[in-house]
């Protein structure tokens, strides 16, 4: 069986050091910033333990069917539903759940030779990666993003070149490194981060080209925290989704780190440090979760915003009605791009076997996801009018015996009781106008990359030469 929410939390109880402003906090399990997320991360591991979400591996041992290297259209499917079945345990609001990087490791297995660069051969690390991950049910983060300097110029160039991460030496037994990586999203309650880049990399930036893998526990790592919105929450009336399901964004700092050779998955090679995500299915594997979920929480969104005009009695006006057919429609939208991704599955000559999804539909849900999450938020917000702000600062103040007969008279609507009433506009709160509502909008943007980089990489696919060829058997015919 895979392991349980118990052994996650004992296992990640290892001293690392994480920072939250000045305060150093060593355990993420018990301080009050982390450990109802990592209460959540854990319940996942509990959920896990039916056998309709895993798969025996190689010894047996049964986990998350996200590290099985899908061979057919079956095992995509059966995939798609293990994820499907963590993304409704936060409502899709924990977006890089251990499935995330358990499918991209996937990836690496399945194509080890990608791995292998002119100087260095990282592919039995990245098979083994995936063994230990996988044998050990480890929930891995990744930090894949280079410190925002000048875009314009190459990493080597750069003012402050120090802030990237780079090898100070090499040694028999590995490396030692020391500099920064970005949004690592999770990495607090993760058991192992991978470290590399996924933006593409210019020639003269090969002392910078490495990936590798780290415990967050390791001497020298630090994990700078965001503000958490878990510790500013009120309780679970108050806050139902972030104070549950903030999992946190951190700044990776690593200072003389020691990485042996046998964790280190490139080295000074441009191509197979880029590669490693886009020339093995790890993308579209990491993109299949991530489709997944967002059609989740875009159903949990709409669910929401029935709810809302069912509560304010404005359900069967034909305008309102309107736009919440809208919202329900652009649910089977994001359904519809995974299931579609499925179908249209790619088996490539180099994958060994393994199929993948569709390449170019799943970059398009990336489009999709960034322009639809913006109106779903809005719509939201426009559908509950001024009831979403004005709500008690706190939910126990219904039970207060001054103000709590105040908040029953007036609090009320026509159709519900203050205290349910109270419960959903909190509940909308959370979701769509507070500060962690804010982050979710923001990441729901950009977490697939920046704009520019998806809507022009589109362009990159074979559609574009195919739809130009049919506007050409057009003008042929003249």
């Amino acid at each position: 069986m895979s392991r349980t929410g118990k052994e996650y939390l004992e296992r990640i109880r290892d001293g690392r050091t994480v920072w939250l402003g000045t305060e150093r906090v060593t355990d993420v399990t018990a301080h009050p910033a982390f450990a109802r997320a990592a209460a959540s991360i854990a319940g996942l591991y509990d959920a896990a333990r039916d056998d309709a979400l895993t798969v025996a591996g190689p010894d047996g041992r049964r986990t998350h069917r996200a590290f099985d290297i899908a061979r057919s259209y079956g095992d995509l499917v059966a995939k798609r539903r293990a994820h499907r079945a963590w993304a409704k345990q936060s409502f899709g609001f924990l977006g890089r759940s251990p499935d995330y990087m358990a499918s991209g490791v996937a990836g690496f297995a399945a194509r080890p030779d990608v791995f292998v660069g002119q100087g260095f051969d990282g592919s039995e690390v990245a098979i083994e990666l995936h063994g230990r991950l996988r044998g050990e049910d480890l929930f891995a983060a990744f930090t894949i993003t280079n410190p925002s300097t000048d875009r314009s110029r190459p990493i080597a160039a750069q003012a402050s070149p120090e802030l990237f991460l780079r090898v100070e030496r090499e040694t028999d037994a590995g490396i030692v490194v020391s500099g920064s990586k970005m949004i690592g999203t999770g990495a607090v309650f993760a058991d192992e981060i991978v470290v590399g880049t996924i933006e593409p990399l210019r020639p003269e930036d090969t002392e910078f080209a490495f990936s590798f893998v780290l415990e967050p526990g390791t001497p020298g790592v630090s994990l700078v925290s965001r503000a958490s919105y878990e510790q500013t929450a009120g309780g679970e009336r108050d806050n139902p989704i972030s104070g549950r399901f903030d999992e946190n964004d951190s700044l990776l700092v690593c200072e003389s780190v020691f990485v042996p050779w046998e964790r280190v998955l490139t080295y000074r090679d441009t191509k197979t440090t880029f590669g490693m995500w886009w020339d093995t299915p790890a993308y579209t594997n990491m993109a299949h979760q991530a489709s997944t979920r967002f059609w989740t929480k875009l159903e949990f969104l709409a669910g929401l915003a029935v709810l809302i005009t069912r509560g304010n009695g404005s359900a069967d006006n034909p305008m309102v009605r309107a736009e919440v057919g809208r919202l329900l429609g652009y649910v089977q939208l994001a359904r519809s791009s995974v299931l579609a991704a499925e179908a249209a599955y790619e088996q490539r000559p180099d994958d060994g076997g393994a199929v993948r999804l569709d390449t170019s539909i799943t970059f398009a849900q990336r489009i999709l996801a960034g322009e639809l999450y913006p109106k779903f938020v809005h719509q939201i917000r426009m559908l509950s009018g001024g009831s979403l702000t004005q709500v008690p600062a706190s939910w126990d103040d219904l039970r207060d015996t001054e103000v709590g007969p105040l908040l029953a008279t007036y609090a009320a609507s026509v159709t519900q009781p203050a205290d349910e009433r109270v419960a959903l506009m909190k509940l909308a709160w959370d979701a769509v106008g507070s500060e962690f509502a804010s982050r979710h909008a923001h990441y729901e943007q950009f977490y697939q990359g920046a704009p520019h980089v998806y809507l022009t990489q589109m362009t990159f696919t074979p559609d574009a030469d195919a739809c130009a060829a049919e506007a050409q058997r057009a003008l042929d015919l003249a």
